[in-house]
């Protein structure tokens, strides 16, 4: 009798099979990074304080996707935070999940991590939306990454109250290598 033999797995199940799966390969490695950021989101705020922080992205085993990590120099002192992002083969996309230390991105009432944002790069651009809830309203959050390529890449984030239809842009990271 003879059994049928289990494939072994490649190091990497989406090699070249997988468009999109190296989409963040641009991030990898270590980072200083530029913050600008808005003091107070949806309340009609136009106060920015900026800041500066560290970071270094690294890949998850298996070409599943890569992490990084945040950490301010001065802004909120102790505060630490992590970017997950995980790629799925079948659809193609993305999904970013926040992770810090004040709330671990974890929804306390049924110890779930935070709903991701979800998306993709096309034509030079990446864009990923999602839900979310800030001061109890749902909200939609969009992330977007631009100038990947350039040694410099830049990420924004912005919100909507309204289902989509006015965005307020609330954070900006400007990227560089350190030093």
């Amino acid at each position: 009798m003879t059994s049928a033999a289990t494939p072994t797995p490649s190091a990497d199940p989406c090699d070249t099979r997988c468009a999109g799966a190296r989409d963040f390969d641009f991030l990898l490695g270590p980072w200083a990074i530029r913050n600008t950021r808005l003091v107070r989101r949806l309340a009609g705020c136009t106060e920015w304080e900026t800041f500066d922080a560290t970071g270094h992205a690294r890949l998850l085993p298996g070409g599943i996707g890569n992490y990084d990590d945040f950490v301010p120099a001065a802004w909120k002192p102790g505060y630490v935070g992590m970017s997950l992002r995980v790629f799925s083969p079948v659809s193609r996309q993305w999904s970013i999940y926040w992770l810090d230390n004040a709330t671990g991105g974890v929804d306390a009432a049924t110890g779930l991590l935070h709903p991701p944002v979800v998306g993709g790069f096309v034509d030079g651009k990446g864009l990923f939306n999602g839900q979310d809830v800030l001061d109890g309203r749902p909200i939609q959050v969009q992330f977007e990454w631009s100038r990947m390529h350039t040694g410099t890449p830049r990420w924004q984030q912005s919100f909507s109250a309204d289902g989509g239809r006015t965005w307020e842009m609330n954070w900006v990271m400007e990227f560089s290598r350190p030093v």
